[in-house]
C-alpha cells in the first residue's frame, strides 16, 4: 500500500485567521476614498480594506524593508554604493477578476505607510502592439494574449527600472479608443515601490537547451500576487461589466464599442458571452491561471466579490 501525503508550498488562511494578521495596522483609507478606487462593478467595502487589504500591505511592508536593508548589506559586501532601485510588485489575474481596483488600494495604503514612500502604478496594457500591428499581424482576436505585447519594449523597461534609472517612460492605453495612445507616456522616476498589473505578468520565459533563455517581466519582480475566482464567477463578472460599459464608456461616440451601445439586452448578453468564451476564457485556461502557482500570494475571491481565502507562499 501506497500513502498519499499531499504537500504544499504555501500557508493557507481563511478570511478570518488573515484579519487577525493586521496587528496594530492604521486603517488610512476613508470609505469615500474606497469608492474612487474601486472599479466599476466593484463592490469592495471598507471592512475588506481592514481584514485583507491591511494585513497584506503589512506584509509588503515588511519585505519592502527587508529587501532594502537586505541591498544595503549586500552593497557593503560588494565594496560599491549602488543606487537603490525600487522594490517591485507583480499582480496578475484573469480578466474582471479586479486586478486594478486591488492595485489602486494597495498603492493608496503603502503610500502612506510610515515614511510616505513614493509608489508608482503601472498597468501592462500600455505594452500591447497598436490595433494596426495587430490587425496586419492577424492579432486582434489574440489581444491580451502574450503575443499580443511588445515583450521586448516592457523587458527594456523593467531592466531600465530595475537598474535604478530615472524617469523611463512607459506606453499608455486608452481602454475609450481601446489602443494604445502613441503620443502620452508615463514617467517612472525611481520610486521606493512599483506595482506593475496584467494579464500575464507572472509568465516565465520559455527556456533554451542552452541555458540562454530570454528574461520575462516576472524575473524582476521582489513579490507577486494572483487574484483568483472560479471561471464561472468570473463569466458573470465580465458579463456584468460588460452591461455596465454599454450603459456609460460605451455611449461615448469615441469608444471603439459605440456601436453596443444601443444593443438590447438579450444582443449584448450575446455578445459578452461570446467574447468570454472565445477570447478571455481561453486566454485565462492557456496562459494566465497556469501562472497562479508562481505567485507568493494567492487571493482567492468568493461569488460575493470578497476574499475568503489567502494563500502565502512559505520561506
Amino acid at each position: 500500500m501506497t500513502t498519499q501525503v499531499k504537500f504544499s508550498p504555501y500557508l493557507v488562511f481563511s478570511r478570518q485567521e488573515w484579519a487577525k494578521l493586521r496587528a496594530d495596522t492604521p486603517l488610512t483609507l476613508t470609505e469615500a476614498e474606497v469608492r474612487t478606487l474601486r472599479g466599476l462593478n466593484e463592490r469592495i467595502q471598507i471592512d475588506e480594506v481592514v481584514e485583507i487589504y491591511l494585513p497584506v500591505a503589512r506584509l509588503l511592508n515588511l519585505y519592502v524593508e527587508n529587501t532594502y536593508d537586505l541591498f544595503l548589506e549586500t552593497q557593503k559586501f560588494l565594496g560599491r554604493n549602488g543606487t537603490k532601485v525600487p522594490f517591485i510588485i507583480g499582480m496578475g489575474g484573469s480578466v474582471a477578476v479586479g486586478k486594478s481596483t486591488m492595485a489602486r488600494i494597495l498603492q493608496a495604503l503603502l503610500s502612506r505607510a510610515p515614511g510616505h514612500p513614493h509608489v508608482a502604478l503601472l498597468p501592462t496594457d500600455g505594452f500591447l502592439f497598436s490595433n494596426s500591428v495587430l490587425e496586419r499581424e492577424g492579432l486582434m482576436s489574440r489581444k491580451g494574449f502574450p503575443e499580443s505585447y511588445d515583450v521586448s519594449m516592457l523587458l527594456r523597461f523593467m531592466h531600465d527600472v530595475k537598474s535604478g534609472k530615472r524617469h523611463v517612460r512607459a506606453p499608455i492605453y486608452s481602454h475609450l479608443s481601446y489602443d494604445v495612445l502613441g503620443t502620452e507616456w508615463i514617467s517612472i522616476d525611481q520610486p521606493d515601490i512599483l506595482i506593475v498589473e496584467g494579464l500575464n505578468v507572472l509568465q516565465p520565459a520559455k527556456h533554451s537547451r542552452d541555458g540562454k533563455s530570454i528574461p520575462f517581466v516576472s524575473d524582476y519582480f521582489d513579490f507577486s500576487i494572483y487574484l483568483d475566482a472560479d471561471e464561472h464567477m468570473l463569466k458573470d463578472w465580465y458579463i456584468e461589466r460588460f452591461f455596465r460599459l454599454r450603459e456609460t464608456a460605451f455611449r461615448d461616440p469615441r469608444s471603439y464599442f459605440h456601436r453596443y451601445s444601443t444593443f438590447s439586452d438579450e444582443e449584448t448578453r450575446a455578445v459578452a458571452i461570446k467574447l468570454w468564451d472565445t477570447i478571455n476564457l481561453v486566454n485565462l485556461r492557456e496562459n494566465i491561471l497556469p501562472t497562479r502557482q508562481r505567485a507568493d500570494l494567492i487571493l482567492t475571491k468568493g461569488p460575493d466579490h470578497r476574499i475568503h481565502e489567502v494563500q502565502l507562499r512559505r520561506l
